[in-house]
């Protein structure tokens, strides 16, 4: 052994293709627990697939991929969805809340799927919530929200399952530059105070300054900056 930390991100040689074209070109990333990283690049450059593949919502047609030591490609269907309930937590630019649940049950929901009691969940919830200024807010709909209060509940939702990995994308493309400035501090402050490791997929170069380390989509490849 070298004594380097195992990445909790690992993809070598990563090729995807959607019918005759080829999104992803031997693509690789190495990534640490508590690292953040910036994808960037412009639309239809591969940042979304690769986003999807990270969060195992896409599967990997060629290359490797280890996530916290384990090799996706040996994973049942069963044991990649654990992994994506239990080590990811996903925030999305257009929130994806349940209208139909008011926002402590709509961060509940991740536990819910693991059988945790609703109870238990909904008090684990509400500790999220409360570590992200919205706990009062806990009983209304997300539409009374404004959008960077509906970032926050979809933030608490990808944080209630204590993931190692978030995967975000482009988490402030739908709030004004104030906000999204917000945002982002309030991402990186749970990157230092948790130690997880960030992945933000993102338009906006001002943004992207702010994380660790910088690549960007060109063709298919990923290129460190």
């Amino acid at each position: 052994m070298d004594g380097k930390p195992i990445p909790v991100i690992r993809i070598e040689n990563v090729y995807h293709c959607y019918g005759d074209m080829t999104i992803l070109h031997s693509l690789s990333l190495h990534l640490r627990h508590g690292e953040t990283c910036a994808v960037l690049g412009r639309s239809g450059s591969g940042k979304s697939t690769l986003l999807n593949i990270l969060g195992l919502l896409e599967p990997l047609q060629q290359g490797s991929y280890h996530l916290d030591g384990e090799d996706i490609r040996l994973c049942s269907a069963g044991l990649r969805a654990r992994l994506r309930n239990q080590k990811l937590g996903f925030v999305f630019q257009h929130f994806h809340l349940l209208t139909s649940h008011n926002v402590l049950d709509n961060v509940a929901l991740p536990l819910l799927y693991r059988n945790i009691p609703v109870a238990q969940a909904r008090r684990r919830a509400a500790d999220v919530l409360g570590e992200l200024g919205m706990y009062s807010y806990r009983l209304q709909r997300p539409a009374t929200l404004s959008g960077g209060q509906r970032q926050r509940v979809a933030l608490a939702r990808a944080l209630v399952g204590e993931p190692s990995v978030l995967l975000a994308d482009e988490p402030t493309g739908n709030l004004d530059a104030e906000t999204a400035q917000e945002i982002l501090s309030l991402l990186l402050d749970i990157n230092r105070q948790r130690a997880l490791t960030l992945v933000m997929v993102t338009h906006d170069e001002q943004l992207a300054q702010r994380l660790q380390r910088r690549c960007r989509m060109k063709d298919g490849v990923l290129v460190a900056e």
